[in-house]
């Protein structure tokens, strides 16, 4: 059963917030462990590794299905690797590029690559075409480490930078086609006849710690994605913060089921876990019917998560000892009121750090009280370099004060949160470290923003706080729109309406109508298999649950879901179609008070509705 007698928990239903001193505390120890590691420092994630697997050599660090390496094995693979890499000519401020599944061999190669001082730069494995060939151009990559896992992706794309392609050998799922003449498919062979003794660590000895370890690309929900800079400082921070944050032992376990390309995976499981001494379970690709069994299996203790995991395993059918497990917390983003209310009634009161934050990020907020529904506190202004600003969603600006600054927002209000930017030598935390991009770094900074000659880095995200200073993730910059001379936000139009009967996802979104200011509400729906939509409920549903000029005018009810891999749901080319129907073949509704139901879509129903048809389509 579950063991949480080292977490300070709050029921789910606990009523108040616990007292800000309280709160402060352990943030006060959070800035303490984040200040640990300073700029200078000749420390990398390389010498880490090696210091983790002499203090834990025999212990498990990675666990995959059957195989299990522990800390001293890993470490010594990645010395070969990085001898391997080294007679391949790289060197110290080099890019090399990964592409690989959740593996042993990720991270193998990973660590081999900061015994050289390398940079790694981790690429999408869902992407090819000119995505993928963006990717390889905009981190200026000098190799790529090619699993034979997603070989395709490369063979499939014209046009890619001409740099040497290393084949990493996958055993569960080779190539079964001819090797391209350009593919050097001799790495494997390489690695075994490379010196088993440690690499030197002469080469990064002179490399800083706020030197680049890692890029790794946004989730690219909107156009291509950017390549994100991560210092080694960085990276090992986020493990020392988490650990006083979580209370880990050498004895956790933790979950990797997201994509190690992806900054959750990849910063804070991977560093809190090395930090720790911990060992972490991979799983290639999340699985909702494996998960309980592997939590079960490995005696997993701490989970990451993004919402739509939680929603997808809160779907499936309850069985008997649901509570029966060894998952004592879970870190992560986007898990609605309702959802974490749900989550911890039916499996057991797991202690929830949902967090705000980004890749890029200067600043970041995490709920270290259990409080359900925020994302975060600020106790103290004076203690925390985070802002929330007045911002203007019909115009998409800040509105500004007499001085010509923008204007902070009071308790209850929506407003853009901003980051101060800390340039100081001797300080790691507040850096903004940007883009490989400067063009893209520049867009993210604001300046003269509260006083004359100040930085902030722009989050686009809009949030808000109570009278307690919790924080509440509201929506996107660009995804909140007005409809009826009212702001209406699609994430919480989605968690209002995200527990239909048979609904697995909902994506809400607003689309332009002719002749009408504002944005029109949408809904793109994708039903459970074998379950319908049921128009009269949902309308029920919105009557219910949310004002009227919130309430989607229009529902698409698509036949797949258009998602990021990790999970995130893209909105871009849903937008551009709008409710045209010869712009897609889902069956499409619109809003009817007449009927109190959603009718499908006809010239009629439009013009009860009061809205006018996209150009070619007023006869459809």
């Amino acid at each position: 059963m579950n063991n949480f007698s080292n977490l300070n928990l709050r029921p789910a239903d606990a009523l108040g917030p616990v007292p800000r001193e309280h709160t402060q505390a352990i943030l006060d120890r959070r800035a303490e462990a984040s200040a640990r590691i300073k700029p200078a420092d000749r420390y990398t994630l390389a010498d880490r590794v090696e210091e983790q697997a002499r203090r834990h050599g025999e212990r498990p660090f990675i666990i995959y299905g059957d195989q299990r390496l522990s800390y001293a094995q890993v470490n010594a693979q990645a010395d070969r690797l990085a001898h391997v890499f080294h007679a391949r000519g790289l060197r110290p401020g080099d890019v090399c590029a990964l592409a690989m599944e959740n593996r042993p061999a990720f991270f193998c190669c990973w660590f081999a690559l900061a015994k050289l001082g390398v940079v790694a730069g981790f690429v999408n494995t869902q992407v090819s075409g000119r995505p993928l060939v963006h990717a390889l151009q905009s981190i200026a990559a000098n190799a790529v480490i090619v699993g034979e896992e997603v070989l395709g992706n490369f063979i499939a794309t014209p046009g890619l930078p001409n740099v040497p392609l290393w084949l990493a050998a996958d055993s569960e799922r080779p190539w079964t086609a001819a090797m391209p003449d350009e593919l050097d498919t001799g790495l494997d062979a390489a690695m075994a006849q490379a010196p088993g003794t440690p690499f030197p660590r002469d080469l990064r000895a002179d490399l800083p710690a706020e030197t680049p370890s890692l890029l790794i690309f946004t989730s690219g929900t909107t156009g291509l994605p950017k390549a994100a800079r991560y210092s080694h400082m960085r990276w090992m921070s986020t493990g020392d913060i988490m650990e006083v944050t979580l209370q880990t032992t050498p004895q956790d376990v933790f979950y990797c089921c997201l994509p190690l390309y992806h900054g959750a995976a990849a910063t804070s499981v991977t560093s809190t876990a090395l930090k720790t001494g911990a060992a972490i379970v991979v799983r290639r690709k999340f699985s909702v019917r494996e998960f309980w069994g592997d939590v079960r299996q490995h005696r997993i203790s701490v989970f990451q998560y993004i919402g739509e995991i939680c929603r997808y395993l809160l779907n499936q059918p309850e069985v008997p000892g649901e509570q029966d497990h060894g998952l004592r917390c879970m870190l992560g983003a986007g898990l609605s009121r309702e959802t974490w209310q749900h989550w911890v009634q039916r499996f057991g009161p797991i202690q929830v750090f949902e967090g705000w934050g980004s890749t890029e990020s200067n600043a970041n907020l995490v709920n270290v009280d259990n409080y359900v529904g925020a994302c975060g506190r600020v106790p103290y202004w004076d203690k925390s370099n985070l802002r929330l600003v007045r911002y203007d969603v019909e115009s998409d600006s800040h509105p500004r004060d007499e001085q010509g600054f923008y204007q902070l927002c009071e308790a209850g209000e929506v407003g853009e949160a901003l980051g101060y930017i800390i340039n100081h030598p001797d300080i790691g935390g507040g850096r903004f470290e940007g883009y490989t991009s400067a063009e893209a770094t520049a867009s993210k900074i604001r300046r003269n923003v509260l006083v004359e000659g100040d930085a902030y880095w722009s989050s686009g995200d809009l949030l808000r706080y109570d009278e307690d200073g919790y924080f509440y993730f509201v929506d996107r910059v660009g995804d909140t729109f007005r409809w009826k001379s009212e702001n209406v936000s699609t994430q919480e139009v989605a968690a209002a309406l995200g527990d239909f009967p048979g609904l697995e996802l909902i994506n809400i979104y607003g689309v332009q109508v002719p002749g009408q200011e504002g944005r029109a509400g949408m809904a793109a729906v994708l039903m459970q298999p074998g379950q319908h939509f049921d128009p009269a409920a949902f309308y029920a549903l919105t009557e219910q649950r949310l004002p009227r000029y919130a309430a989607p005018v229009f529902v698409r009810v698509s036949a797949a879901a258009d998602l990021t891999s990790t999970f995130k749901l893209r909105k871009v080319d849903l937008q551009r179609q709008g409710y045209a129907p010869s712009a897609f073949s889902d069956p499409l509704f619109i809003r009817d008070e007449s009927s109190r139901s959603y009718m499908p879509y006809s010239a009629d129903v439009l013009a009860r509705a009061g809205l006018a048809a996209f150009a070619g389509d007023a006869s459809e």
